[in-house]
């Protein structure tokens, strides 16, 4: 497959939250199912930098560097030879850039939104000091409530380690497929690249978002839960191959 964009994606703050499967039905593309981990169904509100951008090689630019917010559930698609692609399925992603926006939209068909974002990384230069990463963004609807910011922040150890085995954290970043519902009902499926990524211990998190304004009734409750898991990855190069429809 040849490849579309290729990027930076740094500092991922990712906060889980587990739901009922049925939650998530109506967001689900035709030809994948959802993937659980040990029985739960998890969506992930995610945080994290876009840098270095790059379409088919080229820079567009002013827009090589933005934060980026989404909300994401995962899923896996059996292939005729019994295989597993685990991929997810993005219920919204917001940008500050309206032209990412439109070349998310035209040619991946994903529900990318705009709205300004800002982001604070504090990288302490001496040991034993918390790294401090947090992403705002404001809600891109109309209406007053468009000036209320929300956020996801983290304090965490300064030094990374390896992802364990068999865990949660292995299982929420080893999805390497996106899955998206078109229009005419069809599924569309790219392929994303990156090797296995580093994580920072987390002491600290902080979520303050209005899920039922950003997704939905269906997310409401989220918005006075506390994440069931956390995680800081240090993120790595990508590249995101060009999508192809799924036979039905």
């Amino acid at each position: 497959m040849s490849t579309f964009l290729t990027a930076e994606w740094r500092k991922l703050i990712m906060a889980q939250y587990a739901v009922e499967p049925a939650v998530l039905t109506p967001w689900l593309p035709r030809g994948v199912e959802l993937d659980l981990f040990e029985g739960q169904c998890y969506v992930s509100l995610v945080g994290f930098l876009f840098d270095r951008v790059r379409l088919k090689g080229v820079p567009i630019p002013f827009h090589t560097r933005f934060e980026e917010v989404n909300l994401r559930f995962y899923v896996r698609r059996i292939m005729p030879d019994g295989a597993l692609r685990r991929g997810v399925v993005f219920i919204s992603e917001i940008v500050p850039k309206p032209a990412i926006t439109f070349i998310a939209r035209t040619f991946y068909g994903e529900s990318y939104e705009t709205a300004a974002t800002s982001h604070i990384w504090r990288v302490p230069e001496a040991s034993g000091r918390d790294l401090d990463i947090s992403y705002s963004w404001r809600l891109p609807h109309t209406g007053a409530s468009k000036r209320k910011w929300q956020h996801l922040a983290v304090q965490a150890a300064p030094q990374t380690e390896p992802i364990a085995p068999g865990s949660v954290e292995e299982f929420l970043t080893e999805h390497y497929w996106g899955y998206t519902k078109q229009a005419n009902g069809s599924t569309s499926e790219y392929g994303v690249e990156h090797p296995r990524w580093q994580l920072y211990p987390i002491h600290a998190v902080q979520v303050a978002a209005d899920f039922a304004a950003l997704y939905g009734k269906a997310f409401a409750g989220l918005s006075q839960r506390q994440p069931d898991n956390v995680l800081l990855a240090e993120g790595s190069p990508i590249a995101v191959r060009k999508g192809n429809p799924i036979p039905a």
